[in-house]
């Protein structure tokens, strides 16, 4: 279930960024990607380690970015 909640939020994020919305999308890329990194904490790798620090980075980057307007 996890899974398709974070597919469908990266999904939502690339719709957004499309249509103009680059912070609202960026965020929402972030969700979806630490919800998948979440998925595979078992694994106590690489797999975990990676993808989470790419959301976090996303979510500071889309956080600090000023607005385009």
């Amino acid at each position: 279930m996890l899974v398709l909640v974070s597919y469908g939020l990266v999904l939502t994020g690339v719709v957004l960024g499309v249509f103009g919305a680059v912070r609202g999308g960026s965020l929402f890329i972030a969700a979806g990607t630490a919800g998948i990194a979440l998925k595979s904490r078992d694994f106590r790798r690489i797999e975990f380690y990676i993808p989470l620090a790419l959301a976090i980075a996303l979510f500071v980057l889309a956080i600090a970015l000023p607005r385009g307007r």
